[in-house]
């Protein structure tokens, strides 16, 4: 058994959900999650890349009326999802925990449907570790700050911190941004990567973060199956991928 398959074994009976949040109505990119990526939906690789977790997998959409792709494209893969406010994003996935009966301790992950090259082993990683102090945190996230490329950002929390946000979050930034509560108010670990990939864009707000996503996936013959190590092999030799988006800045939240 390998490192990847010892870890998914970890966690199999462990209890854990994972959330994308995913929506038609971005504004810098319409409909990005249903855009063309290897030849089906990006949300749907997003999916496939995160493959060893599809039981665990809840799409938290809109009710807004623009969802019924999404909505279809879960009928069609077996994925689970829920419906609710466009702008509470905090609201929508308390329905999506709620939809699976979640506990005080039940462990949720949060990820973003514009991320479709997350990797699950990475995400597993992240998973078990707050599996190992969520006696002591709250939450913990593996993104930019701790050394990730933008794009592979895995947010970990209990649902007892979820609905303490749910319940206690007034401001509209922290209810459309999920975890701005708990970040300020509650426990929250590090997590921490051993070589720094912030400068890396492979997340998907613009159209030439899509150009460039487009381009990784052509360097491995637009297959879906591939490693973060592969994955960055691939970039350290092709570097001008990494240029196509370079100059897109970050949307700042709170």
């Amino acid at each position: 058994m390998n490192q990847s398959d010892s870890i998914y074994e970890s966690l199999k009976n462990k209890d854990f959900h994972i959330i994308i949040q995913a929506r038609m109505t971005s504004t810098r990119l319409p409909k990005k999650v249903m855009l063309p990526l290897c030849g089906r939906p990006v949300l749907q690789v997003m999916i496939e890349r995160l493959s060893p977790f599809k039981d665990k997998i809840i799409v938290a959409t809109t009710n807004d009326g623009s969802q019924t792709p999404i909505t279809e494209l879960c009928k069609s893969l077996g994925v689970r999802f829920v419906e609710g406010d466009t702008h509470d994003v905090l609201s929508r996935y308390y329905l999506a925990a709620e939809l699976v009966n979640a506990k005080p301790d039940t462990v949720l992950v949060r990820c973003t449907s514009d991320c479709p090259l997350i990797d699950a082993y990475e995400t597993a990683k992240v998973v078990s570790h707050f599996f190992n102090i969520r006696n002591n945190f709250d939450y913990v996230c593996a993104g930019p700050h701790c050394g990730f490329p933008n794009g592979l950002d895995t947010e970990v929390f209990t649902f007892a911190a979820l609905a303490q946000a749910h319940a206690s979050a007034s401001q509209d930034f922290e209810r459309e941004h999920l975890t701005q509560y708990i970040v300020k108010n509650l426990k929250v670990a590090d997590y921490s990567y051993h070589e720094d990939l912030s400068g890396w864009r492979l997340t998907l707000d613009e159209p030439d973060d899509y150009l460039a996503i487009q381009k990784v996936f052509q360097l491995f013959d637009n297959k879906t199956e591939f490693s973060f190590p592969e994955l960055k092999r691939k970039l350290k030799a092709h570097p001008e991928v990494l240029d196509i988006n370079k100059h897109v800045e970050q949307v700042k939240v709170g």
